[in-house]
């Protein structure tokens, strides 16, 4: 059994254990809500057309984020060190697996999400100071690619004022533990508050109920919403048709909910991790997932599934602040999503060096990252997050980065529970303070959930499967190169 004091490293340094249950259940609230909630239910909305499958799809994300969530409380108990999802795949399939996950996770799955959440923090700072938004370019450079047509890179002050964000925390973050808990007790906190006065205000100030009985009159009734020169056509979905826009309206809820597993990462800072990050996953869910189903209900007494579908530039939650508190909606939206989205990222920062850390230690990161600095965090691993998410800001590719790698992360989180099955029969005299809720039943039925989104994601939107494969599997030369180069130095 671990201390639960401190962690030994073999480094300058050791992990404390400071982290309390709250810390912990906070960082999965935290590091969930960003920005997602706030515009997905649009493209929903265009999908299935009705509230009751906009409802379902949310409902059907967080049970099955809910029931991974659960599943991983068995893994926690297990390995109750830094690293998480990294670790579990491991020690249940070997070092290429967990390299592979660690790979991409570097690579696009969190600093990609760094960048966009960051970005996105700086697109609705725009609303309250044009010259700091993307409409403000500051630097253009046109150019003919080579099928012929005619390309642009350019970089707004937006981008760099993501990354001016992004390096405010990263920098806060290698000052302590402490102090990265803070920011994102204070702004998980504020967060809540924020999105709950806004459903509380929905419901309570908006009068006209003929909207609310409309949008579930046939609430049932799924069908395609598209917009052409003013005109609203519906196309109607039965039986089986319902299938491929269900599965394709699930990636932006899943993704709106993903980061969960973040607190698996800093399991070497809390303190009795083998009981507290199960409940802190279990707690952290739940409570997303009922504040996401409430946002949604308040979308639908303010809104008709027709102006959800449309709203301007897909942000449902700044059209529904502006029916209720009229223009001064704006500055309350833009300011609750920026106090969201900069304690998305603090969890995001902050959790995300611990597995460069534990993959430097295994001899398949930068060894740099797998030592600790004198406040006892990985400031090596903070700053080359902070590098990497920073080309990604300028290059404008994180949005569709993010869409390539979501098959991946489910394809991961997959593999990671199957590891449980595994580990039950490789290691089953090993410690396990916790066990999988509903084994095997749960496990079983989310990898099925998880493994049809996938294959109808295969069929119906390849453009979000085979460029994160190919990103993943261009880690299998990486791997083996940096393995030789480990064993040379060795």
């Amino acid at each position: 059994m671990e201390n639960n004091t401190a962690v030994n490293t073999g480094n300058e340094g050791h992990f404390h254990r400071s982290l309390t249950l709250l810390d912990g259940a906070l960082l999965v609230i935290g590091s969930m809500i960003g920005s997602g909630i706030f515009i997905v239910s649009a493209d929903i909305s265009r999908q299935l057309g009705s509230a009751g499958w906009l409802i379902a799809v949310w409902l059907l994300s967080g049970f099955i984020t809910l029931a991974a969530a659960l599943s991983y409380g068995e893994l926690s108990g297990m390995y109750p060190k830094a690293g998480g999802q990294y670790v579990y795949l491991r020690e249940a399939f070997g070092k290429l697996y967990g390299f592979l996950y660690g790979w991409s996770f570097f690579a696009v799955i969190q600093t990609g999400t760094i960048a966009a959440v960051g970005v996105g923090f700086a697109k609705f700072a725009g609303y309250l100071l044009p010259s700091i938004g993307d409409g403000n370019i500051l630097f253009a450079y046109h150019y003919i690619s080579s099928d012929g047509n005619p390309g642009e890179f350019s970089i707004s002050a937006a981008q760099l004022l993501g990354i001016g964000i992004i390096f405010l925390l990263t920098w806060l973050n290698t000052l302590g533990i402490k102090s990265g808990k803070w920011i994102q007790f204070f702004f998980t906190f504020a967060k809540i508050a924020a999105m709950g006065a806004l459903i509380f205000f929905g419901f309570l100030l908006f009068k006209d109920h003929s909207i609310w009985q409309g949008n579930w009159t046939g609430a049932w009734m799924a069908k395609s919403i598209t917009k052409g020169e003013g005109v609203i056509t519906h196309n109607s979905l039965i039986g089986f048709a319902v299938i491929g826009p269900l599965c394709a309206a699930m990636v932006g809820a899943l993704f709106s909910s993903d980061a969960w597993n973040n607190v698996t990462f800093i399991a070497g800072e809390i303190k009795h991790p083998e009981r507290n990050i199960g409940l802190s996953l279990l707690i952290g869910t739940v409570v997303v997932t009922i504040i996401y189903i409430s946002m949604n209900l308040m979308y639908l007494n303010v809104m008709s599934i027709p102006e959800i579908a449309n709203a301007p530039h897909d942000r449902v939650a700044l059209a529904a602040a502006l029916k209720i508190f009229g223009s001064t909606g704006t500055l309350f939206i833009a300011v609750m999503i920026m106090i969201s989205t900069f304690g998305c990222n603090n969890g995001l920062i902050l959790s995300g060096s611990r597995v460069y850390y534990t993959m430097a230690n295994d001899g398949l990161f930068f060894p740099a990252a797998g030592k600790l600095n004198k406040k006892g965090v990985p400031g090596a691993a903070l700053w080359m997050q902070f590098i990497w998410a920073s080309v990604l800001c300028l290059s404008g590719k994180y949005g569709d980065l993010l869409d390539f790698i979501i098959f991946t992360v489910l394809l991961f989180y997959i593999l990671t529970i199957a590891g449980i099955f595994k580990l039950r029969q490789t290691q089953p005299d090993l410690s396990r303070p916790y066990k999988a809720f509903g084994y095997p039943v749960i496990p079983l039925l989310y990898m099925l959930l998880a493994m049809t989104i996938c294959v109808v994601l295969l069929v119906y939107k390849p453009m979000y499967t085979w460029p994160g494969l190919i990103i993943v599997l261009a880690g299998i030369p990486i791997y083996f190169i940096v393995q030789k180069r480990y064993k040379e130095i060795s």
